[in-house]
């Protein structure tokens, strides 16, 4: 096995035709800084002078996948001019686009949460392999933001349009059980089976011709995506919008108080 030390957030190893990249920042639950999200982007980007790698296992060290964005990043300087704004509020959208846009079939090896961020990271990857402490939830809605990253035709795509609303407008939590009966997990196992179960699958797809079956998901992902692709251009110039609304503020306080907050429309 080979590693690269080259990060600070994540790892990257390679084992044969299957690499691993490791979200690595188990004290935050893996959550997602700019400049992790930057990592990973770059990680994702590696694979494509990476030919021996057929099969791209992404995990998260610890106890959970990840639990999304980073709320203690202190993010951009107000005082930044918003053209800049606008570029940092995509680092999000350029790392999933990352990794969607690999040629390496991808499996989400997948335990415990998987929260905002987290998920769009897990919807992004071909396969989601989950142990029985595995979670979703986009808590978004209750924080007065929107669901970003170009991330919403990916959950659609796996559920459909209701369960999807279900998931991010209503912000629903939902367990291993039923990420595997709506289809977003394709297979359950135990904790201490999770990795192997990955591993058994991505062995079987760095057995395939990879030249075929990286076309197929190029072709499926093309078809699957277009629309999402052509309209969800604006999702971050919507966070920033959300961002400055008084519902925002009501949230974050609501979320700091732990009680209801009275919501606006302003």
């Amino acid at each position: 096995m080979t590693i690269k030390p080259d990060y600070q957030h994540l790892s990257v190893s390679h084992q044969g035709n299957v690499a691993t990249i490791t979200l690595s920042r188990p004290t935050r639950a893996n959550a997602l800084s700019h400049d992790h999200l930057a990592e990973l982007e770059h990680a994702a980007l590696s694979f494509r002078d990476a030919p021996e790698a057929r099969v791209v296992i992404i995990t998260g060290a610890g106890k959970h996948f990840s639990s999304g964005a980073d709320l203690q990043d202190p993010g951009p300087d107000p005082a930044m001019p918003l053209v800049q704004r606008r570029r940092r509020a995509r680092m999000g959208q350029r790392a999933i686009e990352a990794i969607v846009n690999m040629d390496q079939i991808t499996i989400a090896a997948w335990r415990g949460a998987a929260m905002g961020g987290g998920a769009c990271v897990a919807t992004a990857c071909d396969f989601r392999v989950g142990s029985e402490t595995a979670f979703m939830q986009y808590p978004e809605v209750d924080l007065g933001i929107n669901l970003m990253w170009k991330s919403l035709p990916l959950i659609v795509a796996l559920v459909g349009p209701a369960r999807a609303k279900r998931l991010v407008a209503g912000a629903e939590r939902v367990s291993a059980t039923t990420l595997l009966d709506w289809g977003i997990l394709d297979h359950l196992t135990s904790d201490e089976e999770l990795m192997p179960k990955v591993e058994e699958m991505a062995a079987i797809y760095a057995a395939k011709p990879p030249i075929a079956a990286q076309m197929i998901k190029q072709s499926t992902n093309q078809f699957a995506y277009a629309l999402g692709a052509a309209v969800m251009h604006m999702d971050a110039d919507q966070n920033l919008l959300s961002a400055a609304t008084e519902d925002r503020k009501i949230a974050i306080a609501a979320k700091q108080s732990g009680e209801s907050g009275e919501f606006i429309g302003n």
